[in-house]
């Protein structure tokens, strides 16, 4: 039981040491949107890409049965994008074959993560939760120029 006890311990310990090193906090600020009204809330009214700086993107993309909006999004190589996602309907997933971006897309709340491209292709954007009987049809692409 001793051993267990300092185990655990020790196990905390660490995790703490290497959140508060690496900066790890619980997400705040969230965004938060009416999922009854993400069609008519601004950006998600009119889903897509936005550049904001030099090879600075945001993409706001929606995610619903059984599909992204938009379907593709073409970006130039060498681009920084911060995609934002939400969902009217149920949970879904995002995830970027090929990037760390895995997200989950639940109704009420706007999902964020960045990636930058640096090479050149496809990339083939899935919903990775169950969505339902279509979810096998949920997916998009991000084409890198």
């Amino acid at each position: 039981m001793t051993a267990g006890v300092i185990t655990l311990i020790v196990f905390l310990c660490i995790l703490g040491v290497a959140a508060l090193h690496d900066n790890i906090v619980p997400p705040s600020h969230l965004q938060t949107i009416d999922p009854a009204q993400v069609s008519q809330t601004p950006p998600f009214d009119k889903p897509g890409l936005r550049k904001t700086g030099p090879k600075q993107y945001e993409a706001y993309l929606v995610a619903h049965i059984f599909a992204f909006t938009p379907e593709s999004i073409t970006v130039p190589a060498g681009s920084t994008v911060t995609f934002y996602a939400t969902s009217p309907d149920v949970v879904h997933g995002f995830f970027i074959a090929g990037t760390a971006i895995n997200m989950m897309v639940v109704p009420g709340w706007v999902s964020d993560d960045s990636h930058t491209f640096t090479k050149s292709g496809t990339y083939l954007l899935l919903c990775n939760e169950y969505c339902g009987s279509g979810h096998h049809f949920m997916y998009g692409k991000i084409v890198v120029q």
